[in-house]
């Protein structure tokens, strides 16, 4: 199906595929709300407009058109100002396209789902757009005279999906009693008794971790008696961009850079920044498995384990047999086609190997153990290169109780430590880790940090490690010991607010993972996907975020990659193996450590072939 976005001359629409996020949702506790499958669908069910220019609007109780006052920021071309057009407490924005849909189809337009706006509400409307050679307007009415609103730059104002016009009109709606489909009731009335008992069991053990405070069924697609429903269930969704026409300019939009417009060819992909300097040790990240909207929790089911394989032992093998019409009678084939031939077949054995090991909960999964033992960690996990969160072993730690940011500023105190800043800045702010390393003193850092609101600006990482290791001392004497998997070298402190991100990369060492305090959201994606993974500059994926539906947009090889999520609360580990690519959020002021000193060799950096 094909929707087009007719553009005249000077028309600079600027059309994304609709956010999955709300601000709401995301400060939910635990992000609760995001796990609401049906919200979180809709949200990204269609394409939204983003308005040009930021303005303010009020409306005086009048229902005349000259009741609405509307003050545009400096700078505003007047076009793109929103105007009291039709009186009766409305503003109306007009979208710069004509736009198409196939015959039969017409476009449902309003707001954005899921997303209030405190005394003012958007009006719905469906439009033949099949045949109509008329632009449409977006109108918006107050809910309340006299109060100012505002609407942002690129602040979605419009939100619209294709709908098929005569369907509704061919529905026969009835009600009918549950008992006149048995298999219908007998799987509602087993699924409201597991519920009961579910939500019996968590109010009697109090579980932690998010990700064990609902069942998850519906997200998963799943009936109550553990079978798939449909095959085509969705949870996690993805639109398109609008191609854009050759020398098409669009606008660029600082905060979400996804400017959309009429069909054609899609805008190439910005350059491959500067080569970086070495990467740091964070590990795991922040998405889900195949088709599962962000921080949902997902975690035991949804990892999948890597065994190494060892490439040259399976392709340097001995010489086949010969036999009638012998490989060896044929011509050889050109050298350039042999090496992508058997890069194919190297990939091809990752991809079949990683469905292998799904098959198994054992491999399939990322699991949570109580106090593994060292060697069981060995044998199980750290040998096989299979990631595990390990519980208990922090129990105990004074840090875990301590570390309130006004705690770590008294014990600290003035010392002046590094950290990395101006990150919002700057898209290379990972690569090019050396051009924002900043100073100040500790308790300053915490007070910055602190008084930010969040953000992904100012971050104390283990970049900063060895710099800081004298002035934070201080604080390992609130840490306890890890002797079952690592030496007496100390680990590497991070942190920051809710909000701090670090892109998509994989590590050249194996990382052990210690959340201290507050939360972190995780994606791990399997070194099994690195062909698909757009490693373009050393550790580093040109994906940057794996969870954001522009990045996919310019690297559609990435959409369907294995990916898992893990959330870390304080007193829980997580075993990286090397290679494993992973991005990481955190939802809350948060403080990490990562730990490389492994009882057993940790060296395959010195080996990693470079660019």
């Amino acid at each position: 199906m094909e929707i087009v976005c007719y553009v005249m001359d000077g028309w600079k629409p600027r059309i994304r595929p609709a956010a999955p996020k709300r601000e709401w949702m995301e400060a939910s506790f635990e992000r609760f709300a995001y796990r609401c499958l049906p919200l979180a669908i809709a949200n990204s069910h269609g394409w939204e407009v983003l308005s040009p220019c930021g303005f303010e609007a009020r409306w005086n109780g009048g229902l005349l058109p000259t009741d609405v006052e509307v003050r545009a920021d400096p700078g505003a071309n007047p076009r793109d100002v929103p105007v009291a057009l039709f009186g009766q407490a409305t503003i109306t924005f007009h979208i710069e396209g004509i736009i198409r849909t196939p015959p039969g189809w017409n476009l449902w337009v309003g707001g954005s789902p899921n997303s209030a706006k405190d005394g003012i509400a958007p009006l719905g409307g469906v439009i033949e757009t099949d045949w109509s050679p008329y632009s449409f307007t977006m109108n918006w009415r107050f809910t309340r005279p006299n109060q100012w609103i505002r609407f942002e730059e690129n602040e979605p104002f419009c939100f619209f999906f294709p709908v098929q016009r005569n369907l509704l009109e061919g529905v026969e709606p009835e009600i009918r009693p549950l008992s006149s489909q048995p298999e219908l009731e007998r799987d509602f009335l087993s699924w409201s008794a597991s519920r009961d008992a579910f939500q019996k069991w968590v109010e009697e053990t109090h579980p932690t971790a998010p990700a064990d405070k609902w069942q998850k069924l519906y997200y998963r697609g799943l009936k109550p008696d553990g079978e798939p429903g449909a095959e085509d269930h969705v949870s996690k969704l993805r639109l398109p961009e609008f191609r854009c026409p050759a020398g098409f300019h669009a606008p660029k939009i600082e905060e979400e850079e996804i400017v959309v417009t009429a069909r054609v060819e899609r805008k190439a992909p910005p350059p491959p920044p500067e080569p970086e300097p070495e990467p740091e040790s964070e590990a795991v990240a922040v998405a889900a498995a195949p088709a599962a909207p962000l921080f949902t929790g997902i975690r035991d089911e949804l990892a999948a384990s890597l065994t190494p394989i060892d490439f040259d032992a399976l392709f340097e093998a001995a010489p086949p047999r010969r036999a009638r019409n012998s490989i060896a009678d044929q011509p050889a084939v050109p050298a350039e086609r042999a090496a992508s031939r058997d890069l194919a077949r190297r990939d091809w054995t990752l991809a079949v190997a990683e469905r292998q090991r799904a098959l198994s909960t054992r491999t399939g999964g990322i699991p949570r153990v109580h106090r593994l033992s060292g060697q069981d960690f060995l044998d199980e996990y750290y040998a096989p290169g299979r990631p595990v969160i390990i519980t208990g072993a922090m129990e105990g730690w004074p840090a875990l109780e301590r570390w309130t940011p006004e705690y770590l500023k008294q014990r600290v105190g003035a010392a002046p430590i590094e950290f990395q800043g101006g990150r919002e800045a700057a898209d290379d702010f990972e690569l090019l880790k050396d051009n924002h390393k900043h100073r100040m003193a500790f308790d300053a850092f915490i007070d910055l940090i602190g008084g930010s609101g969040g953000g992904n600006d100012a971050y104390l990482t283990a970049y900063n490690a060895s710099t800081n290791r004298e002035a934070l001392a201080v604080l390992d004497s609130d840490l306890g010991h890890l002797g079952e998997y690592l030496t007496r070298d100390p680990g590497m402190l991070w942190i920051g607010p809710a909000g701090t991100f670090t892109p998509l990369h994989f590590d050249l060492t194996n990382n052990l993972l210690a959340q201290v305090v507050g939360t972190k959201c995780l994606v791990l994606v399997p070194p099994s996907e690195t062909p698909r993974m757009a490693n373009h500059r050393h550790v580093f994926s040109a994906v940057h975020d794996i969870t954001d539906p522009e990045c996919l947009a310019r690297y559609p090889q990435a959409r369907d990659v294995r990916q898992f999520e893990v959330e870390l609360n304080p007193g829980d580990l997580l075993y990286i193996p090397v290679g494993w690519w992973h991005q990481v959020a955190a939802a809350t002021f948060s403080v990490m450590l990562t730990y490389t000193s492994f009882r057993w060799p940790n060296d395959a950096y010195e080996t990693f072939p470079g660019d």
